[in-house]
């Protein structure tokens, strides 16, 4: 039996189920700087695959701290695209494949929109870099005076284009988006946004961590929102360390952090990693999972 997926990118592979359905793989592949290297972290697929899964059902069925007696998406109205992530529940022939077991997930098909949702909570990455040549994020004024890591008076929305495989995505201004995908949508997708952030910061904070950014993806599916993709994983968020000092990371930062060192142009062919920096990634890939399965089950 041999399946091929439709579509590959940089770390998911996608296999076609039906009109309405599709299979996300999470693989072990690393990518950085939109580019995918020869080495893979074992099993890193298996730690995105079930973070993402367990902040997919909590937004839908646990009770969220920022609105009283309500789960998010009945708060703000919209659903997630996750169905299940049981092997024994996915149709055939997907259910037969065991190497599948605990790195994949069914769901919806939506129409993608495409911006990525980024909201920041504290100044790093690309915001940081803008921050010291304009004092503002994607034309958002910020006060004078802060430095890197320093925590923003409230989350931002700074949204960002969604470009085709190995293009780097480009940050614009919410009123960009507003204009491409018009006031009423682009509004919903901000507050949709900053209040998964919220309340993920909080439970975050309960786990030992502080979330610095994230990113979200949203499809539209029967005119709703869907939230897609994955969700606050180490490969689309920055997470710190709660108590240390000096902003250690939890994510792909450390790679990026090797990277930079290298005198390397960021494009194709990437240079090697280490297997000490692969082991330590997936430690604290692990170290993410095991903190969030305390607060999140």
């Amino acid at each position: 039996m041999n399946l091929k997926p439709f579509y590959q990118g940089k770390v998911r592979d996608l296999y076609n189920v039906d009109k309405e359905k599709m299979l996300i793989v999470s693989t072990d592949r690393i990518s950085a700087f939109d580019v995918i290297f020869r080495e893979i972290i074992p099993n890193k697929g298996i730690l995105l695959n079930q973070i993402a899964v367990m902040w997919f059902k909590y937004l839908k069925n646990k009770p969220s701290n920022i609105f009283s007696g309500k789960t998010l998406t009945e708060a703000l109205n919209f659903e997630t695209h996750f169905i299940t992530d049981e092997l024994k529940e996915f149709p055939e022939p997907f259910c037969n494949f065991k190497e599948f077991a605990h790195r994949s997930m069914l769901v919806y098909k939506t129409k993608r929109i495409d911006f990525e949702c980024v909201v920041r909570g504290y100044l790093a990455g690309s915001g940081w870099k803008e921050y010291q040549q304009s004092k503002s994020i994607c034309g958002i004024s910020l006060p004078d005076g802060l430095t890197f890591g320093s925590k923003l008076p409230e989350p931002i929305f700074t949204p960002a284009t969604k470009e085709e495989l190995g293009k780097h995505d480009v940050n614009v201004s919410f009123a960009y988006m507003q204009e491409k995908i018009g006031e009423n949508l682009a509004n919903q997708l901000r507050d949709i946004s900053i209040a998964i952030y919220k309340e993920a910061s909080i439970l975050l904070e309960k786990a030992g961590f502080l979330l610095c950014d994230t990113k979200f993806e949203f499809g539209i599916k029967d005119n709703k929102i869907y939230l897609i993709d994955e969700v606050l994983t180490p490969d689309s968020s920055r997470f710190w360390k709660k108590d240390s000092n000096h902003f250690d990371s939890y994510d792909k930062q450390i790679i990026r952090d090797y990277l930079e060192s290298l005198n390397w142009d960021k494009k194709p062919p990437p240079p090697e990693l280490p297997q000490n920096l692969i082991q330590e990634t997936y430690k604290r890939y692990e170290e993410i999972y095991l903190s969030l399965k305390k607060v999140l089950l």
